[in-house]
C-alpha cells in the first residue's frame, strides 16, 4: 500500500467504531484501505490505502470523526521513518511564548502578547514584530530571564520524540524565533543536537532592547532544514519538520512531514499534516513508531 493513514487519539479514547468509520471514508473515497495495524492499543492505528492523494483521506478522515479528538495524519509508506527533525521551540516543544513570559515581569504581558499572537499568525513581519517588542523590554534586568526559564514547561511528548528519533539515528534541531538564553537551556535538557535562535543583547545585566543581527526568522529556518539535510546527505523526503507559527511555514512545507502543531488557523490551513488534539507523540506515531519503540527523554 502506497500510503498510510495514522489516527492518533489521547490514551485508550481511540474508539475501533472511529477506526472502522475512518476506513469507511477511505472507501467512499475511492481508496481502498488494508487492515488496520495498531501502533499502540486504543491510542494510535495506522490504516494502509492507496488510490487516493494523501491529503484528500486525511481530510476525509476527520470529516468522518465529527469532530471526535483524533488526529488523522496521511503520508507516503515509504521512508515513513524521518532522519532530521527541525522543531520550533515556542507553544512546540515548550508549552508557552517565552518571550511574552518575560514581558510579565515588565508589566507588558498583555501588550507583547498581542503583538506576538498578530506576528504568528502572519498578520506581521516577524522581523519587525521582534524588533519591536524586544525594544519594550529595554532595561529588564536578565533576572527576568532567569525566572521564565524556572517556570517554562515542555510540551508532553517532547522528551519521548526528541529520544527516541536519535536512537533511530536522526538528527534533531531546534529552531526558533526565540531566544539562545532559552533554546541553548531546552535543547541540553531534550538532547537536540543543534539549537539556532535569536541573541538578546545585554549590557549591564540588563536587556538593551536590541537583538543581535541577523534575526533569525522564517527564511532562517528554512534555511536551516536544507542546510542540515544537505549536511547530513538526507533528501528532503527525509525530513520532518513542526512549528505552530507563520513563521514555520516555510520549512513546513518544504519538509517531507511538515506538520503544524496545534496551530494558528493560518499555519493549520497550509500544512499538509496537523496535530490539533494530541500531543508531541503523535509526530512518532505518524512515521510508524510503536509505542514499545519509544524511548524516554
Amino acid at each position: 500500500m502506497p500510503h498510510i493513514l495514522t489516527l492518533v487519539a489521547a490514551p485508550g479514547a481511540l474508539d475501533p467504531a472511529l477506526v472502522s468509520r475512518c476506513r469507511a471514508a477511505l472507501t467512499a473515497l475511492g481508496a481502498t484501505p488494508g487492515a488496520p495495524d495498531w501502533l499502540a492499543e486504543a491510542e494510535a492505528v495506522d490504516l494502509p490505502f492507496e488510490n487516493a492523494p494523501a491529503e484528500l483521506a486525511a481530510a476525509a478522515a476527520r470529516t468522518a470523526l465529527e469532530g471526535a479528538p483524533v488526529d488523522a495524519i496521511a503520508s507516503p509508506a515509504e521512508g515513513r521513518r524521518k532522519k532530521l527533525l527541525v522543531a520550533d521551540m515556542d507553544s512546540t516543544i515548550v508549552t508557552s511564548e517565552t518571550l511574552d513570559e518575560i514581558a510579565a515581569y515588565a508589566g507588558l504581558k498583555d501588550q507583547i502578547a498581542a503583538i506576538t499572537a498578530r506576528s504568528m499568525n502572519g498578520e506581521l513581519d516577524f522581523a519587525q514584530a521582534l524588533h519591536a517588542r524586544v525594544a519594550m523590554l529595554a532595561g529588564l534586568s536578565v533576572d527576568a530571564l532567569e525566572a521564565t526559564w524556572a517556570t517554562t514547561e515542555m510540551m508532553p511528548g517532547a522528551a519521548t520524540l526528541v529520544a527516541t528519533m536519535r536512537a533511530d539515528g536522526a538528527v534533531c534541531c531546534l529552531a526558533s524565533g526565540g531566544f539562545t538564553f532559552f533554546t541553548g537551556r531546552v535543547a541540553q535538557k531534550l538532547g537536540f543536537d543543534h539549537h539556532v535562535s535569536n541573541t538578546l543583547l545585554i549590557e549591564g545585566g540588563k536587556l538593551t532592547g536590541k537583538v543581535a543581527e541577523p534575526v533569525f526568522d522564517r527564511n532562517a529556518k528554512l534555511a536551516t532544514l536544507t542546510r542540515l539535510a544537505t549536511e547530513n546527505g538526507l533528501p528532503m523526503a527525509a525530513t520532518l519538520a513542526v512549528g505552530d507559527g507563520a513563521n514555520d511555514l516555510d520549512m513546513i512545507g518544504a519538509a517531507g512531514l511538515g506538520v503544524a502543531y496545534r496551530a494558528k488557523p493560518i499555519v493549520a490551513a497550509a500544512a499538509r499534516a496537523r496535530v490539533d488534539h494530541t500531543d508531541l507523540l503523535a509526530l512518532l506515531y505518524a512515521q510508524g513508531f510503536r509505542r514499545t519503540e519509544f524511548r524516554t527523554g
